[in-house]
């Protein structure tokens, strides 16, 4: 008996570790614009490593990587195929969106405010990234949206 209740703590625990990552810190759990708040976090990471785009881009992959995993057990256990509550797809797309750029204050308000757009709206491929199987689904359309975001802000650095 008392084996069965350590287990179902330790069950509790990494379940709530594991929404927690997949929620970036349960900001997913916003009630309103849970994936603006997901993405928030990953501008003072950017920021923080702001003259490192090898540590950036690392860090992208390590996470979309671990969040396909993530993302597709949280949404498994909430019953749903792509919930509001993860975010940790928004965080890697606005890593990804900040790739190579120079941090100033115009640069990441311009970028945030491209990826939220483009997340929204998900032109083509990104919509039909979601159909892809479970986690993979869920954090490939972001990674899009990122890729778009960053390729827009190069064309307005050009353009301007």
């Amino acid at each position: 008996m008392q084996e069965q209740a350590s287990s179902v703590r330790v069950r509790g625990w990494k379940e709530t570790a594991l929404k927690g990552f997949a929620s970036v810190f349960f900001l997913g759990y916003a009630p309103i614009a849970s994936g603006t708040f997901g993405s928030i976090p990953a501008i003072v990471v950017a920021w923080w490593l702001r003259n490192s785009s090898l540590y950036v881009l690392l860090l992208a992959v390590i996470l979309f990587v671990l969040g396909v995993a993530a993302s597709d057990r949280v949404a498994k256990s909430l019953g749903r195929e792509d919930p509001s509550e993860i975010t940790v797809d928004e965080f890697v797309g606005m890593l990804l969106a900040f790739l190579w750029h120079p941090m100033t204050l115009l640069s990441v308000i311009v970028i945030f405010v491209l990826y939220r757009l483009f997340d929204i709206f998900k032109p083509f491929p990104a919509r039909q990234c979601e159909s892809l199987p479970g986690g993979l689904g869920i954090m490939a359309d972001d990674v899009v949206a990122g890729v778009y975001a960053n390729l827009a802000f190069w064309l307005l650095m050009l353009i301007f």
